[in-house]
């Protein structure tokens, strides 16, 4: 294929949209930097590029005129400019580059923006939240508990649009957190309506408030164990030592204190938090023991895992029937004959 080149002066085009033989100005985010040696012992460099959709690792050899560069300047997390050719090689694509710097305040002009290396939903954030907000409303009955659920979210509004939902596996991009939360309300609105129709013997009844109520609030902790980085969400030192469940119940507690919320009531809402991972090697102190729990457990593990599924088929490069079992949930799936 010709290679293509740029004019004097050309617009930017996203790495993610770069053809085979094309050379580009873009905006990259130094995703990881390795350093290696040949077989002969020789150093060099294996360096990550990306943008919200596409990353591209390659070497920076040791006689390259980049390598004392990417030695004591390129560090991961830094955003820069680069002109760059995409070629298609036997280990995958690579860039070779032209020109490179970091990036700097005037290139806002061009377009750049720090959120624009990441992934993100495929949804509006603020009609995620404006849905979210109505189920909350329209779903939980109980006046104190709908309250305290609502403060909660539109304290930490700002922050969750942006948030995601973790930082690898599932729904790890930003506004990963309200797509994630939003699928997990939408479910248990619908399970927790028709379990209480099915057993309507049940003694107490099951509690739709709670089991509503408790989707929205699963994951609140995570408002606390992670923060956005450069390159994606990013642990804080209490989401390392504590997690987000634990903090999850925290928040609630701390939003619940000087409301007259039943007892009964928030204590069973603090269970659906504590519980909702199932099991302690996923950190949850307590597994569900109450029907509401359960619902919610089930709603958030299978939104995880289908998420995960979904992104083996839209990412994995191979064309089989059967994926790799190279994914976060460590087995192959059935892609079909394709």
């Amino acid at each position: 294929m010709p290679q293509k080149t740029l004019p004097l002066t050309s617009p930017i085009v996203p790495l993610c949209e770069l053809e085979e033989g094309q050379e580009a100005d873009f905006f990259a985010l130094l995703s990881e930097k390795q350093e290696l040696k040949t077989r002969d012992g020789k150093p060099y460099y294996r360096v990550s590029f990306r943008d919200a959709r596409r990353e591209v690792a390659f070497p920076i050899w040791s006689d390259s005129t980049h390598a004392i560069a990417c030695r004591d300047d390129w560090m991961p997390g830094t955003f820069f400019k680069m002109r760059a050719l995409l070629r298609q090689t036997s280990y995958g694509p690579q860039l070779e580059i032209k020109k490179i710097r970091p990036v700097e305040e005037v290139d806002r002009n061009e377009g750049f923006d720090p959120l624009m290396c990441q992934p993100a939903s495929r949804f509006d954030p603020v009609e995620m939240f404006a849905e979210l907000m109505n189920l909350i409303e329209e779903r939980i009955e109980n006046v104190p508990l709908r309250k305290l659920v609502a403060d909660i979210y539109e304290q930490n509004r700002e922050l969750l649009l942006l948030l995601p939902a973790a930082k690898r596996n599932h729904h790890a991009f930003i506004s990963g957190y309200l797509e994630h939360v939003l699928n997990v309300t939408r479910s248990c609105c619908h399970l927790a309506e028709r379990y209480a129709e099915l057993y309507h013997e049940l003694n107490p009844p099951l509690n739709k408030d709670v089991a509503v109520a408790g989707a929205a609030l699963h994951d609140i902790g995570k408002l606390r164990e992670l923060e956005a980085g450069p390159s994606g969400a990013e642990y804080t030192p209490a989401g390392n030592l504590i997690g987000h469940v634990l903090q999850g119940r925290d928040i609630v507690r701390e939003a619940a204190a000087g409301r007259e919320i039943d007892p009964d009531l928030l204590l069973r809402l603090e269970h659906v938090i504590v519980s909702h991972q199932r099991l302690p090697e996923w950190g949850a102190p307590k597994p569900p023991m109450t029907p509401e729990a359960l619902i919610v457990h089930h709603a958030d593990d299978l939104d995880a895992k289908l998420q995960m599924m979904v992104g083996v088929f839209r990412d994995e490069p191979a064309t089989g029937p059967m994926t790799t079992k190279r994914n976060p949930l460590g087995h192959a799936f059935y892609r079909g004959q394709v």
